[in-house]
């Protein structure tokens, strides 16, 4: 490929919309185009890495059995009324009628698509177990796109969905494919990634695990001990708070406090620590409004997920009206009106001599200790945000650390969500019906290749894997107007396309600094360059991108000694 007829073009300067430095890079090295919010076009450099991504993920998908097939993306909503999601999905499902008046969605995830797939193929045991994967376009109408490739609305993905006769055998599958995203991250080029526990959300199924890219720009908090291994996503993370109780218990009293609202104003008026208050976060149901109350100690933050989950529906932020009986600012857990929904987070469970609202204008309580003032049948429920500094939930020290990740794939096991309100049956052995059970594999093409720059870049472009880099060899002729350059640079080119490598060779004629900082940009791991004072010498310098390696060879031995390194380079992978 002659880069002077590659489209696209190059820039100098970092574009000002760009909050981290894989969209810039993107966008300033000529790899993609603005569309619309969260909708890109791929130029040719980034369409070759995607298409060495999706060539990884196929290979792997297929050494654990999987069959490729092809879902469509425009799908009727009936197929998604079976399973209840037409409806349990928010906004983010795209949701039109066709020209007939049919109900239509925009695939965001395929699973019914799926289940519709095979349900009649999967009617007796004797055809389990058995993976179909498909790699498509999707949408999902994300509220905030950022990031470039890292949260869009349009992306492609590779989704596989695993059918199953026993939990046993899905758990034995779900550790293959567990073995085989660690495979496809170490030949893109990140090893480094980690798997973590996490909350399933909207998928459904009772285990799931993400794989995570930690970087200080991720969008995803996760809970990590160094002590003995343990990661999971803050949604999905464990909290664990001991509190030591008060040798003296004081009685419950109330205390006014004139125009205090928050937690903070309270503790300082009341000369507390913030560890020692009980603090209410309120909430309302999506589905009939009806108040929730989180009461949690005062350094906690309501983890939403686990919130979401306890209570088995979707919940927003409250707002508070006169008639709701509810004192904002003044909210406790004792005397509150009837027809809300109290949870008690963990964090309070021991706990003694706290302040908390006395759901009476400007007064509060102290010395709330709940295990005593609280009714004997209360339950607590793990609803808080873990900390960082907290208890780990499998080693038991306090050695949490909490770091920021990019979410590069997931897997779940989904069970029998999708089987069972499908109708999706099959006959035992023994002549009975039974319903099949389900896991399901994403991974997101763009955002892995998104996260490889965002881990492997310099103050000059990115530095690309050899696994998945646009092109193996970058040849740079300079001073192409000397006969003498383009003859050798022409040759080389020739002869290094003539053994199958892929290269992209800049014959412009332009000065060194624009030459190199293309290249820079580009991110080709090996870098050959033709010069008029090597030529003196009969040499050419070959170096890698990433300025682990410089030498000069014979032009003679030029094409030999390169396809040597390109060889070693992808036998890494």
């Amino acid at each position: 490929m002659k880069l002077e007829k590659l489209v696209g073009e190059r820039f100098k300067e970092r574009p000002s919309e760009c909050q981290i430095e894989s969209h810039a890079i993107m966008v300033k090295g000529g790899y993609m185009k603005y569309v619309g919010n969260g909708i890109y076009s791929s130029l040719m450099p980034l369409k070759r890495i995607t298409r060495k991504i999706e060539q990884i993920l196929r290979e792997e998908m297929d050494a654990i059995d999987g069959q490729e097939v092809q879902f469509p993306v425009c799908m009727p909503a009936a197929l998604w009324e079976e399973s209840g999601r037409y409806e349990s999905i928010g906004s983010e499902l795209l949701r039109f009628t066709d020209r007939t008046g049919t109900k239509m969605v925009l695939g965001m995830t395929h699973e019914e698509a799926a289940v519709h797939l095979v349900r009649e193929y999967g009617n007796t045991y004797a055809r389990y177990p058995f993976m179909i994967y498909q790699i498509q376009t999707k949408f999902r109408d994300e509220a905030r796109p950022r990031a470039g490739l890292i949260r869009v609305r349009e992306f492609t993905m590779k989704d596989a969905y695993s059918f199953h006769t026993s939990q046993e055998d899905l758990e034995q599958y779900y550790e293959r494919c567990h073995k085989a995203y660690e495979r496809v991250f170490a030949r893109a080029g990140i090893p480094e990634v980690i798997s973590v526990k996490s909350d399933s959300g909207m998928m459904g199924g009772s285990v799931s695990h993400e794989f995570m890219l930690l970087t200080p720009v991720g969008e995803d908090s996760i809970a990590i001990c160094k002590e003995c291994g343990f990661s999971a996503n803050m949604e999905a993370a464990e909290s664990i708070i001991k509190n030591e109780a008060d040798s003296v218990l004081s009685e419950l009293k109330e205390v006014y406090t004139p125009d205090i609202h928050t937690i903070e104003e309270v503790c300082d008026f009341l000369k507390m620590d913030v560890k020692k208050s009980c603090k209410a976060v309120v909430y309302q149901k999506n589905r009939d409004d009806q108040y929730v109350i989180v009461f949690l100690r005062g350094d906690i933050e309501v983890n939403e997920a686990k919130l979401r989950n306890h209570l088995g529906e979707e919940v927003h932020p409250g707002v508070i009206t006169e008639e709701s009986g509810i004192n904002p600012g003044y909210i406790g857990p004792i005397g509150l009106p009837d027809g809300i929904t109290v949870v008690i987070d963990s964090s309070l469970e021991g706990a003694t001599n706290l302040s908390c609202g006395a759901n009476k204008k400007e007064y509060h309580f102290i010395g709330f200790t709940p295990g005593r003032d609280l009714p004997s049948d209360t339950e607590y429920a793990d609803v808080g945000k873990i900390l960082e500094g907290g208890i780990c939930p499998v080693c038991g020290k306090p050695s949490i650390t909490i770091s920021r990740g990019i979410e590069v794939g997931n897997i779940f096991q989904l069970g029998t969500k999708y089987t069972k309100s499908m109708g999706m049956t099959y006959t035992d052995a023994n002549g009975e019906q039974k319903i099949p059970i389900m896991g399901c594999y994403g991974i997101g093409v763009g955002r892995l290749a998104a996260s490889v720059c965002e881990a492997h870049h310099d103050d000059y472009g990115p530095i690309w894997p050899m696994s998945i880099a646009p092109w193996q060899v970058h040849l740079c002729g300079m001073r192409i107007d000397n006969p003498e350059i383009r003859e050798t640079s022409d040759r080389l080119y020739e002869e290094l396309m003539g053994r199958g490598l892929e290269v992209i060779y800049d014959d412009r004629d332009v000065s060194a600094g624009v030459m190199f900082s293309d290249a820079d940009l580009l991110g080709v791991p090996v870098r050959v360059i033709v010069s008029p004072r090597n030529l003196k010498e009969n040499i050419v310098e070959i170096s890698k991108r990433d300025k682990s390696f410089s030498e000069r060879v014979p032009v003679t031995e030029a094409a030999e000694r390169i396809s040597e390194l390109v060889k070693k380079e992808l036998s890494a992978y």
